[in-house]
């Protein structure tokens, strides 16, 4: 039987993340390229982010896993997502798709599924986004919001933590995708993976909200906090339910 993610298994997780310092090749939303690679190396993995034709097969084949963002999206920018996904495929590397507004536009839904299609280790969206993406096949099923849900064959997982302040923060969802991406890297179980990251953003941004003032001050308090969460914080604040299925 699959396992259950648990505050314990999240905290180590984390510890992994921090001994063993991940790559994660990120296909990022340019509007957010900084921010995704702040929050990943906070937490502890290493990120890169180039999207230049020349260099994606070798940059991929040197990362430890992939995360893929749909927000700033064109025509060089999807054919390079194509040939990352196939090196990730080829080298065996986990990889995690963000479908940023794919409910505003036909063609991005369509290259979306599109991806799908290429078998994804998982797919993470918003309540929007996921109810127009439909079946996901056997990919992890991510829906972010108040309330994170995760859904893969066998376990149903609902995650609870967080702070209203992270939807204010433009970019906060594109870095919890390359968290995740970090997280993989270090665990094969993708739910395990994804909810252990979703959980120690969450707390993170719980621990943040105590030293900010709004929306400006949680962002710079949020990095700090990814970077300083400890083993105990997950233990002592971490909100994993798990849902009969």
């Amino acid at each position: 039987m699959a396992s259950l993610p648990t505050a314990d298994i999240a905290a180590d997780i984390l510890m992994r993340v921090r001994r063993e310092q991940p790559r994660v090749h990120c296909l990022m939303n340019t509007v957010v390229q900084k921010f995704t690679a702040d929050g990943i190396t906070a937490v502890g993995g290493i990120p890169s982010m180039t999207s230049s034709e020349e260099e994606i097969e070798s940059f991929v084949s040197k990362a430890a896993a992939l995360t893929i963002n749909l927000g700033t999206l064109d025509a060089a920018r999807r054919k390079v997502i194509l040939m990352a996904v196939k090196v990730a495929d080829a080298k065996r590397k986990p990889w995690i798709v963000d479908p940023v507004h794919c409910d505003y536009s036909p063609s991005r839904l369509d290259f979306a599924r599109e991806l799908i299609a290429c078998q994804p280790t998982i797919l993470r969206g918003n309540a929007a986004e996921m109810a127009v993406i439909g079946d996901v096949g056997a990919a992890l099923r991510i829906q972010t919001g108040p309330q994170d849900l995760l859904v893969d064959q066998t376990r149903k997982i609902k995650i609870t933590n967080g702070h209203p302040w992270m939807a204010k923060v433009t970019g906060t969802g594109c870095l919890s995708g390359g968290v995740i991406a970090a997280f993989m890297a270090v665990e094969a179980d993708p739910m395990l993976a994804a909810a252990a990251a979703l959980t120690v953003t969450g707390v993170s941004a719980q621990l943040a909200a105590h030293h900010a003032r709004g929306p400006g001050t949680f962002e710079a308090a949020f990095l700090d906090a990814l970077n300083a969460v400890s083993a105990d914080d997950i233990l002592s604040l971490a909100r994993i339910e798990h849902d009969d299925r």
